[in-house]
């Protein structure tokens, strides 16, 4: 299919929301075009050596024309890591997909018409597209079963959430079922994953959508009938534009908003769009910490990356927890850096935080992060712990020097949940037999990392409350909807991408009601 000038739907990303939208829209008859920053990846393709920065990390500190698979940002309230390449997030992430639980659509910050039991049908639509299970029981997991262990120890409750994996049978050609290998975050050599660009995305190209990978959207200019998208060919370098009836934007949360706000406040061509843009970002309450010298063989780098998840729900500030685990070669690096206790110099070096993104880099580059540190640390008995919590989302989102910045004091206003989190990890790792200690980053600088962005274009029923209607439509600016993490209100306190992808579901659904509106009306 060759690329034209105009298109019925331009969707900007191939993530979760735009594979998704690309899909729906392409079943309804309309032709779509999808432009994604990051490259295809195949299975086998993804980087391993992390001293080929160009590879690994997109537009890293010391390179800005690197497009590798990770981009890592160290934000002024909160460090980030988003994926780069067709399929988005899915290609890295840990494949769990939980319904969240009623309570957490009760905020008053969520529509009123956003319910759990509204958004059923559509997680039910995602459940069979990405053919969900959990990791059968039948598999022998030894980390799973000592957490499962532990959990019993210290009266808390577990269950193994459907993940996006292929257990049993090959789930296509030049395919293979899980290896066990726990390289999910590392992109899957194996093809066991059900990723986006092999599912949803795959699904819509064999219908007609075409897919421009390595093209940057810089912001979107209302035309008539329609929108005008800038762009640039990050290969050639080259600029150019192509217009649509419809824009669906999925860029991710820091993608998206930044594409609003560079297009309300720089472009200046979407000057209606609302004030409350890059308001209410959340890091979906995530915080790192390790455990060493369990007593037994924890076997970390055996299975899926995540089998099981605790909760811990019963009171707020809500959370959940698991051991989130690596193949072994990462295992041993990060058990390599020991577990420091910075004592009174926990927080001092705070200043210095936005500054670490260079260094970050340079150990990269040097192989410093390839080897471990230190040799006496049995890394099979060490376990990266990972909670994911409701945070307050009351961080801001805007541009600083053109670029994107996240404002946010997370540890004065979370110091609740943070105390939760970090008293359940130290008992779970004492129910281990383990010491515990908080990511050294957190130590130094008492900022949280995140792989769960969320916020900044909220859904809302007027738009002095969000930034699009409850169809995902950008207000005052009719076909131009949003349909990633960027609109969803609140932290979820769990994997959010389930509840992610259904609004998704829903909102291409609205897009799709729309055409056909439209054309019964211009009939």
């Amino acid at each position: 299919m060759a690329k034209a000038s105009r298109y019925d739907v331009v969707v900007v990303g191939s993530g979760f929301g735009g594979s998704i939208s690309a899909l729906r829209l392409a079943q309804a008859g309309k032709s779509v075009l999808v432009l994604e920053r990051g490259k295809r990846y195949r299975p086998g393709d993804f980087p391993r050596d992390v001293t080929r920065t160009d590879e690994v990390l997109w537009r890293h500190a010391t390179r800005r024309k690197a497009q590798g698979l990770y981009d890592v940002r160290f934000l002024s309230g909160i460090g980030t890591v988003t994926a780069s390449g067709v399929g988005g997030g899915s290609l890295i992430y840990a494949n769990v997909h939980v319904r969240p639980d009623a309570e957490v659509f009760e905020d008053p910050r969520w529509p009123r018409t956003y319910r759990r039991d509204s958004l059923e049908p559509y997680f039910d639509k995602v459940a069979r597209e990405l053919r969900l299970n959990p990791v059968p029981p039948s598999i022998p997991l030894r980390k799973r079963d000592l957490f499962q262990r532990a959990a019993r120890g210290m009266g808390r409750e577990t269950f193994d959430p459907p993940v996006a994996v292929a257990f049993s049978e090959p789930p296509g050609p030049g395919r293979r079922v899980c290896q066990l290998c726990a390289e999910c975050e590392f992109g899957c050599q194996h093809g066991a994953k059900n990723t986006m660009d092999l599912t949803y995305l795959a699904r819509a190209e064999a219908l007609g959508a075409l897919v421009l990978a390595r093209t940057l959207v810089s912001h979107v200019e209302p035309v008539r009938d329609g929108y005008r998208v800038h762009c640039q060919d990050l290969v050639s370098g080259a600029r150019h534009t192509v217009e649509s009836s419809r824009v669906v934007l999925a860029a991710g949360t820091l993608g998206t908003v930044e594409i609003l706000l560079r297009s309300r406040d720089v472009a200046r061509t979407l000057p209606r769009v609302s004030r409350r843009l890059g308001h209410g970002y959340s890091g979906n309450g995530d915080f790192l910490a390790s455990m060493q010298g369990a007593r037994e063989d924890i076997q970390p780098w055996v299975g899926p990356d995540v089998s099981t998840v605790m909760r811990f729900t019963d009171r707020q500030p809500r959370f959940t927890l698991v051991t989130a685990t690596f193949n072994q070669p990462a295992t041993e690096v990060l058990a390599g850096l020991g577990q420091p206790n910075l004592g009174r110099l926990q927080g001092l070096g705070a200043p210095l935080w936005t500054c670490l993104g260079p260094a970050v880099h340079a150990a990269l580059k040097k192989g410093l992060m390839s080897r471990p540190l230190r040799a006496d640390v049995d890394a099979a008995r060490t376990s990266n712990l990972f909670g994911i919590g409701q945070d307050n989302a009351n961080g801001r989102m805007h541009l600083d020097d053109g670029q994107l910045d996240v404002s946010w004091d997370f540890a004065g206003e979370n110091a609740e949940l943070v105390r939760r989190m970090t008293d359940a990890m130290r008992d779970l790792a004492a129910q281990y037999g383990a010491s515990f200690a908080p990511l050294i980053t957190w130590q130094l600088f008492k900022r949280p990392f995140t792989v769960h962005s969320l916020g900044g274009a909220h859904l809302a029923e007027a738009p002095e409350r969000g930034v699009v209607s409850t169809e995902g439509e950008v207000f005052h600016y009719p076909g131009l909807h949003v349909a990633d993490g960027s609109v969803i209100p609140t932290a979820i306190g769990f994997h959010p991408v389930m509840t992610i992808s259904a609004v998704a579901e829903r909102i291409a659904e609205a897009v799709v009601h729309g055409f056909s509106s439209h054309s019964r009306s211009a009939s």
